[in-house]
């Protein structure tokens, strides 16, 4: 008997759905999956790292262990029965999307946006001038960054944009190294922390205070560090009449507004540490000096709004230059194609309608594709906001499924992707294995004193599951 004697999603014909990257908006759609009442299936999940969560466990500062719990309710979702954690496993090189499709009846992309927008400005990429993004990496323990070179000699350093991820490398760059010596930092970054000697972070950013992309949260950390003066110019918080009007909306505006007027009602407090933040101000070049950052030269910005409420900087000739010796950008973020899968390029994005994607007339996939989070609408929104955006993915998919014939699967189908990652010489790791890993990190943090000692080099993941796994033999 066949499978199309079945429907799927039936006891007898599962559903079969891939998901590639094991980030929150991943394991958000397995876990809302796994929901689906009176619905049979299987989750695989493809992961190119080694470890699982993602921005959870590379992207998240190490100060923000809170934020990091969330990865409990991913660990509930990996040990369903129903699921599959396939990490190591790079999809379009070590299995092809093609292979997917031929495997599963539906696929998920899940895969953020890895790359960084540019400022596409002279001297950008002199020494010395670094993406926020690499620089995040490498003190979370990335495999991909442990080896970054970060001089952090300079008593000045410039950090371009003002989003989350802009207040956490300031916050990074500028709080005492002891603070984060319990955390899970990497230690080759705490070691070179230690050493730093930045004095003074400078932030800027192109529009006002009122558009800026931290939280309250976010910027009042900063105002709270010890020893750290948080300036702001009295002049950046004049604002014009559809600001104004943004303010009395309320909502994170307002209170980053008024917080922000605090800080300027307090003044400088002579510490050892400064934050400057600089609204209204747009590199135009970054200098160099023997061959590395030696400044950054800006233009003074105005905002000019049309009839629908959007604003756009437009240059006032008035320009400055400030001594730096470092520079971090964070100005926005764009996804990374995989091969076989359509891609925007303009946008960075995999196109879709909410979440099917599309492709051209023509290259239509037997196996219907969807995408959730960053990869799908944009770098926006909290890691919780990848729930709601999963959710709606997941409810096209169970629309789709309806009165879809099951076509027929390989015989053993459930499997073949082992078989053929075996075959070529990839040894998977599964979620049994990163609990092995899970329990090293831990031990060796206790050790040390922090959350966890994170395991950077692939090639010692090898060695501590062989060693792991023996001793579970024993």
């Amino acid at each position: 008997m066949t499978n199309r004697s079945f429907p799927i999603g039936s006891r007898e014909r599962p559903l079969q759905v891939a998901i590639v990257g094991s980030g929150p908006s991943g394991f958000y759609t397995a876990d809302t999956l796994l929901k689906q009442k009176d619905l049979h299936l299987k989750v695989d999940m493809f992961e190119r790292m080694a470890m699982p969560y993602g921005l959870v466990r590379y992207g998240v500062a190490p100060d923000h262990q809170k934020t990091k719990q969330v990865i409990r309710i991913y660990e509930a979702t990996a040990r369903d029965s129903r699921f599959r954690l396939f990490g190591n496993v790079r999809v379009g090189r070590d299995l092809q999307v093609k292979e997917l499709q031929e495997h599963y009846d539906q696929i998920v992309y899940a895969v953020g946006c890895e790359s960084d927008r540019r400022l596409d400005i002279p001297g950008e990429d002199l020494s010395g001038s670094h993406t926020a993004t690499a620089f995040v990496a490498w003190y979370n323990g990335h495999p991909d960054h442990r080896e970054g070179l970060f001089d952090l000699s300079a008593r000045r350093v410039a950090v371009v944009g003002v989003g989350n991820v802009a207040m956490d490398v300031t916050r990074v760059l500028v709080q005492d190294p002891q603070a984060l010596a319990s955390t899970d930092i990497a230690e080759h970054a705490l070691q070179a922390l230690r050493k730093s000697a930045v004095e003074e972070v400078v932030v800027l950013g192109r529009r006002g205070p009122v558009q800026a992309k931290f939280t309250p949260k976010e910027i009042r950390e900063i105002g709270d560090l010890p020893g750290v003066d948080l300036a702001v110019r009295t002049e950046d918080l004049e604002l014009d009449p559809f600001s104004r009007s943004q303010v009395e909306k309320g909502g994170f505006a307002r209170r980053n507004y008024e917080y922000l007027k605090e800080q300027v009602c307090q003044g400088a407090r002579g510490r050892r540490r400064r934050v400057r933040l600089r609204f209204f101000t747009s590199p135009v070049a970054i200098l160099g000096k023997q061959g590395r950052v030696g400044s950054v030269r800006m233009e003074r910005n105005r905002l000019v709004w049309d009839e629908q409420g959007r604003s756009r900087c437009v240059g006032t000739g008035v320009f400055e230059s400030i001594d730096v010796g470092l520079v971090f950008r964070s100005v926005g973020y764009r996804g990374i194609p995989i091969p076989g899968v359509p891609f925007d390029e303009r946008k960075g994005l995999i196109p879709n309608a909410a979440g099917r994607v599309l492709r051209p007339p023509g290259q239509e996939a037997a196996t219907s594709e969807y995408v959730v989070g960053w990869i799908k609408r944009g770098p926006s929104g909290l890691i919780g906001a990848n729930r709601r955006d999963s959710a709606e993915t997941v409810r096209g998919m169970m629309e789709d499924l309806q009165g879809r014939a099951a076509r027929t699967l390989p015989e053993g189908n459930h499997e073949v992707p082992e078989r053929l990652l075996m075959e070529r010489g990839v040894r998977p790791i599964r979620f049994r294995d990163w609990r092995l890993i899970d329990e090293e990190e831990r031990e060796r943090g206790r050790s040390r004193g922090k959350v966890r000692d994170k395991i950077t080099d692939p090639e010692e993941v090898a060695e501590v599951l062989k060693k792991r796994r023996c001793g579970e033999g024993a």
